[in-house]
């Protein structure tokens, strides 16, 4: 049985948000309204992603709008603010909102952190982030300390803000995922819950293994959790039409603009799925099936994990019961659009993962 199910709330949704047609105005009272129907149908919150928002306000907004039962994962690059201040940030949220922020690690791409002055090439950018998250972790497990490393120097980190003391039992909980080998040492010593995006199982039983054996040799253990979108209707082929329906309602500008954009692209999780299209706009969705009902084509479309699992509801209980027997116990799950498909999930799916309202 999964330990957690989270949903996905990002401003930008709607049938096909992708492309202008397709996309819901952004309105604040609606995105409300997603995150307490998440929270009543049972899910423990739900991953706020990066976007053209930024998560902070967004996560305030809904956190005040919601119960404690509402969850909220937030997406934070590390690098961009003094880990000194985001461990402020994160405090005053959780003194506000009863303890229940949690951050989603994302180191990026070399291409877009320099767009906020951040010029770091892959392998530091995990020597940046193990110290970066290593030094929110004691700030916000209430520590104050002085600090010298290659990328921080900090004197009486923490002293401003002594007395927001923590709510949460130790630190704020970390989840990241990374398919490189120096991401998985980042996770494997520092972070809470390993996420990664869905691929064929043989495939994730490789990566798992390997992230479990490093953090065995820190002497720790970590949560597994996996980031897929679900195409879930009353049989295989009504499931198959909707993927069908997603390509053909999907600009020729909108492909070019989303492989273009991955020129150079140096993130091994994006090109390992990318190995699994290669690249190519199918004339049918079901070209592109890498294992029963998996789906790698939302990735030639929308930025971000590009996974699917597509079929009946049977079908798509029998793929998730898959990946719990290899350890996942954590799902982040979305369907556009949001709100409707968060109905339809938990009404179909979440029940027969033991999540009940």
């Amino acid at each position: 049985m999964a330990t957690e199910v989270l949903w996905y709330v990002i401003p930008r949704e709607g049938a096909y948000p992708w492309e202008p047609e397709g996309r819901r105005p952004v309105d604040l009272g609606y995105l409300a309204q997603l995150a307490g129907t998440v929270e009543r149908l049972g899910y423990s919150g739900a991953l706020l992603a990066t976007d053209l928002y930024d998560v902070w306000p967004l996560g305030s907004a809904l956190a005040a709008s919601t119960s404690t039962a509402f969850k909220p994962l937030l997406a934070v690059h590390p690098g961009l603010i003094s880990p000194t201040l985001l461990a402020k940030m994160a405090l005053s949220f959780d003194n506000l909102f009863g303890g229940r922020l949690r951050f989603n690690v994302v180191n990026g791409s070399t291409k877009s952190l320099q767009e906020y002055g951040l010029h770091v090439e892959h392998d530091e950018r995990y020597e940046l982030s193990a110290e970066y998250w290593s030094i929110v972790k004691r700030l916000t497990a209430g520590e104050v300390f002085d600090y010298k490393g290659r990328f921080y120097d900090l004197k009486n980190a923490g002293a401003s803000f002594r007395e927001l003391r923590p709510v949460q039992e130790s630190h704020i909980p970390l989840w990241f995922g990374g398919s490189s080998a120096p991401g998985i040492e980042m996770a494997a010593e520092h972070v809470d819950v390993f996420l990664t995006w869905g691929e064929p199982p043989h495939l994730l039983k490789e990566k798992l293994e390997r992230v479990r054996a490093r953090a065995a040799a820190y002497g720790r253990t970590l949560r597994i959790g996996l980031r897929l979108h679900l195409i879930v209707r009353d049989t295989e082929d009504e499931a198959w039409a909707a993927a069908d329906r997603l390509l053909d309602v999907t600009s020729g500008a909108t492909y070019a603009r989303q492989l273009g954009d991955r020129e150079g692209e140096d993130g091994v999780g994006w090109q390992r799925q990318f190995r699994q299209h290669g690249g190519k706009v199918p004339a049918h969705a079901r070209e592109l099936e890498t294992h029963p009902n998996m789906w790698p084509g939302m990735s030639l479309f929308r930025p971000g994990p590009g996974t699917a699992v597509v079929g009946s509801t049977d079908q798509v209980v029998q793929r998730l019961k898959e990946f719990e027997e290899l350890g996942v116990d954590t799902f982040i799950l979305s369907g556009n659009p949001l709100l409707e498909e968060a109905y339809r999930v938990a009404e179909t799916v979440l029940p027969a993962l033991g999540v009940t309202r």
